[in-house]
C-alpha cells in the first residue's frame, strides 16, 4: 500500500487499528488480483488467466474456511468481522477479468458498467468495513454514495493513466466521447503527439467534469459513516479528487507523463482531512442516494445533472 497507495496509506492512519487492519486486507486482496492482469506478457496470455483463475480459487477456498497465505488469511478475518459478503469479492474478480477479454468501451454506459466492478466493488467493501450510523436502511444508502464514488475514483485513474494504459494495448476512453472532439481509439494508441493535437484538451476536460460530476454526487455519503471512519473515507476521495486538478496542472497530458499530487498537496488533504466535521444531513433531501445523469444538448455537448433518487 505504501508503494502504490501512497494517499490511502496515510490515510489509514485515522482509522482505528482494527479498521486499519481490515482495511489493509482488502487492499491487499484488490491489488494483488489487479496485478495480475497487469503482469508482463499482457493480459491475453493464457497464463495470466491461468493465475486469475487460481486467485479466484484461493478465494473459494478462504471462503470454505481454508484460507492459504497472508492475504487471505487477513481477508478472511475482515469478513468475519465486518460482515463483508462474498458477493462483492466475486464482482471485483469479474470486473478485473474483463480486462482479458476487452479493452476498449463504446460508450460511457459500458465504462461506467466496467468501473462498477473494479471500483464500485472496493466502495462497497469499504463500506462494511468503517461502518454506518444507523441500521440496514443508512447502510443501503451509504453503499449507493459508496458505488459512486468508485466509479468517480476508477475514472480518475483512467484519465491519470491514458499513456500508461496505452503503452499496453489498452484504451479505456469512451469511443463514443471521442467521436465528440474528432478522435478515436487508435489515435490514443498510436499517436504520443495526441496532447499537443487542438482535440485534446477539451476532450480530457470534458472527461474531468464528468468525474468531478461523479464526486459532487458521492461526497454527501461520507457523512453516514461511522465517526471513527469519515476522516479516513474524506481524505481518500478528497485526495483523489486532486489528481484531477493535477491532470490540469500538467496540461491534460496524461499520455507522455503521470499525473501526481504533491507533497503539500497530500499533505493538504490530510490535514483538510484531520479537520473532517461530519455536516448537518438532511436525511429526507438524500433519499436514497445519488443518481448522475447526462443530458445530450443540442449542439452535442453533455451537461452533468446530479439528482437523487
Amino acid at each position: 500500500m505504501r508503494t502504490h497507495a501512497r494517499t490511502f496509506a496515510l490515510a489509514s492512519y485515522l482509522l482505528p487499528p482494527p479498521k486499519r487492519r481490515a482495511a489493509f486486507a482488502l487492499y491487499a486482496f484488490c491489488r494483488v488480483a489487479d496485478d495480475l492482469v497487469d503482469a508482463p506478457g499482457g493480459a491475453a496470455s493464457p497464463h495470466v488467466a491461468r493465475q486469475l483463475a487460481d486467485y479466484a480459487r484461493q478465494l473459494e477456498a478462504a471462503l470454505a474456511g481454508r484460507p492459504e497465505g497472508p492475504v487471505f488469511r487477513e481477508l478472511r478475518r475482515a469478513m468475519d468481522t465486518y460482515g463483508v459478503p462474498d458477493t462483492v469479492l466475486h464482482e471485483l474478480l469479474a470486473g478485473v477479468a474483463r480486462d482479458l477479454r476487452r479493452t476498449r468501451y463504446e460508450s460511457w454506459s459500458d465504462l461506467a458498467a466496467y468501473c462498477e466492478g473494479v471500483a464500485s466493488s472496493v466502495g462497497e467493501m469499504c463500506t462494511y468495513v468503517f461502518g454506518v450510523q444507523g441500521g440496514a436502511e443508512v447502510q443501503r444508502r451509504a453503499l449507493r454514495y459508496a458505488r459512486v464514488l468508485g466509479v468517480a475514483m476508477q475514472l480518475t485513474n483512467i484519465l491519470r493513466d491514458i499513456g500508461e494504459d496505452a503503452r499496453a494495448g489498452r484504451c479505456y476512453l469512451p469511443e463514443e466521447d471521442l467521436r465528440m472532439f474528432g478522435l478515436t481509439a487508435d489515435e490514443v494508441l498510436d499517436n504520443p503527439a495526441l496532447p499537443r493535437d487542438e482535440r485534446w484538451r477539451p476532450f480530457v476536460a470534458y472527461e474531468i467534469g464528468r468525474a468531478r460530476a461523479l464526486y459532487l454526487a458521492a461526497m454527501p455519503g461520507i457523512a453516514l459513516l461511522s465517526p471513527d471512519a469519515q476522516r479516513c473515507a474524506s481524505a481518500c476521495a478528497h485526495g483523489y479528487a486532486g489528481i484531477l486538478s493535477a491532470i490540469e496542472a500538467i496540461g491534460y497530458d496524461t499520455v507522455s507523463t503521470r499525473a501526481r499530487l504533491s507533497h503539500a498537496a497530500r499533505a493538504a488533504v490530510l490535514w483538510n482531512a484531520w479537520r473532517y466535521r461530519t455536516p448537518r444531513v438532511d436525511a429526507a433531501a438524500l433519499a436514497d442516494g445519488p443518481r448522475v445523469e447526462w443530458e445530450r444538448l443540442a449542439d452535442g455537448r453533455v451537461a452533468e445533472q446530479v439528482k437523487w433518487a
